[in-house]
């Protein structure tokens, strides 16, 4: 069995509409799939409607947050996503994504890159604007030669020339509301180094403490060197260690499977989920 258990639609920042990406999940060989946008759930129905049979589907999202002034993701997992109290943070976050990026774009111009509001909305589409759509942006401008290059202190990584800081929940909260609306929670690319700073290891074991389900290990961000240090922690807090892709279609160069979880850790995963459960495909629509 085949599970990539992080993935990104054209809900948030993909390129693949969440009909595309699980029929290409089913292409790449996939047997379980995760649809986890950033803050949202948008695209759960879609999917579900277009899923292959022999596909299943994790819905979940990926949660933005902070901690002593770093970033982190959480990967939720199969929580109910009409729960109130945790559907009011996550459209905080996604009520502060477009002022944030509109921040971002005069920052650049101030930089003296020609970008314009027009674009990243053009680039953005229907999704959650973030990011990487300013990146995509940048790109098509050859002020950068890829998205990853936008991610540096020259430009919108943390603390970088046109970064701005959006609303961000905190982890403990994050935790405590996912499991309130029956998820779990997997730190996503804890050990990201290229993406700026990252939370000490003192701090992952607080969040352990507080319920944190499990760590992402296995990530295209992850050189061997942290696959093992990460190995190491989740055996020394009790955490599940996953591995997933992170894909966002043509955005980014990681491949849909190119990380997988083990069967057991993913079957551990869905034992411990209540608010909801994996969608077995029964078909689809028709491509």
């Amino acid at each position: 069995m085949r599970i990539d258990l992080h993935t990104h639609s054209t809900a948030s920042d993909g390129t693949d509409t969440p009909a595309e990406l699980v029929r290409n999940a089913a292409a790449a060989g996939l047997d379980v799939v995760a649809l986890t946008d950033h803050d949202t759930t948008r695209g759960h129905a879609e999917a579900i409607a277009a899923l292959p049979e022999g596909m299943t589907l994790v819905t979940g999202a990926e949660l933005s947050c902070r901690i002593d002034g770093v970033s982190l993701h959480l990967l939720a997992y199969l929580f109910d996503a009409d729960e109130p109290d945790l559907l009011r943070e996550r459209e905080l976050v996604r009520d502060d994504r477009v002022p944030r990026a509109q921040a971002m774009v005069a920052k650049l111009q101030e930089l003296g890159v020609p970008v314009e509001w027009s674009q990243v909305a053009r680039i953005a589409g229907e999704g959650s604007v973030g990011r990487p759509h300013i990146a995509s942006a940048l790109v098509e401008l050859g002020v950068v030669p890829t998205v990853s290059d936008a991610f540096t202190t020259e430009w919108i990584a943390d603390g970088g020339r046109a970064h701005i800081t959006k609303h961000e929940l905190d982890p403990f909260t994050a935790i405590r509301l996912v499991k309130a609306a029956g998820g779990v929670t997997v730190f996503a690319h804890p050990l990201a180094v290229k993406r700026g700073r990252t939370v000490p290891e003192s701090a992952i074991a607080e969040l352990a403490a507080a319920g944190l389900d499990g760590i992402e290990i296995d990530h295209i961000d992850h050189d061997e060197a942290a696959r093992a240090r990460l190995r190491s922690l989740a055996a020394d807090l009790g955490l599940l260690g996953t591995g997933s892709s992170d894909y966002h279609g043509s955005r980014k160069t990681c491949r849909l499977g190119e990380f997988t979880t083990d069967p057991e850790i993913y079957g551990e995963i869905t034992r411990r989920a209540t608010g909801a459960f994996p969608v077995p495909g029964t078909g689809g629509r028709p491509a």
